[in-house]
């Protein structure tokens, strides 16, 4: 039951998010006016606004004017209920899953946002911060898990000085939005263990490495491509939500042997 209404509620979360990937770059308000039809502004209506099912109803076009309708929009709704889906299955009902909902919300509209423009808006970055802090301090409250909160805070400040450093030593090669967005993951991988955030940290430079070399092997990027770090961090860290201890683990019993 909590894994299929995490699911309902990704659904809803994620049509959410389109407005927000949409409006956020273009510095416009998240709440007003309701969605409306990007090539004629017509207002959408209630059912023609019901996640998945309005765009395949609508054939992915305007009922009014006939102009495509991106299929990002079902594309971003589905990958959100899979996300909540899978955090439910993981975490369980435990007092930590709203953080993880959050962060997974967060993390699909960061992701587009960066591959659309090549920024991380404070907008939604630092108040991430606050949301980070509140709902796992309150996970730790209500575990009276003391020592994972002072790991959480310990992590986001150990990732993001990691990646100002990077900043600082070769500016080209990262952004200042990257290093923001490392603190606030810090703080989730340290609710993990230590093991977690080194493999998130890790797997997002690792991700883009690979995903980069593709890139260029197909010629689809060259050298001087600046291509958006964002997404890899996001994944890394996503991955190591479910297999970071694990991986680590696995790596110490190598160095034991």
């Amino acid at each position: 039951m909590l894994i299929a209404a995490s699911a309902v509620l990704g659904l809803f979360v994620g049509s959410f998010l389109n407005v927000v990937i949409y409006r956020v770059p273009r510095g416009e308000s998240v709440a007003r006016p309701r969605s409306r039809c990007p090539g004629c502004a017509t207002q959408l209506t209630w059912y023609e606004n019901v996640p998945v099912a309005s765009w395949v109803v609508l054939r992915g076009r305007c009922r009014t004017c006939g102009e495509a309708i991106s299929a990002r929009y079902p594309l971003v709704e589905t990958l959100t209920a899979v996300t909540f889906a899978l955090l439910a299955w993981h975490f369980g009902a435990t007092a930590v899953l709203p953080a993880f909902l959050y962060l997974g919300a967060v993390g699909i509209a960061l992701a587009a946002i960066d591959i659309d423009t090549q920024r991380l808006p404070d907008r939604i970055v630092l108040p991430s911060y606050g949301v980070a802090a509140l709902a796992l301090g309150a996970a730790a409250a209500v575990g009276h898990d003391w020592q994972a909160l002072v790991r959480v805070g310990l992590a986001g400040l150990a990732l993001w000085a990691f990646y100002l450093a990077l900043v600082v030593i070769y500016p080209k090669g990262m952004g200042w939005g990257d290093v923001k967005l490392a603190g606030v993951l810090g703080m989730y991988l340290g609710w993990l263990g230590w093991g977690s955030v080194l493999v998130g940290g890790f797997l997002g430079f690792l991700l883009g490495g690979l995903i980069g070399a593709a890139l260029l092997l197909i010629g689809r990027a060259g050298r001087k491509t600046k291509i958006p770090f964002g997404p890899y961090m996001i994944l890394g860290t996503f991955l190591a939500v479910f297999w970071g201890q694990a991986i680590a683990d696995w790596y110490r019993g190598i160095l034991h042997r």
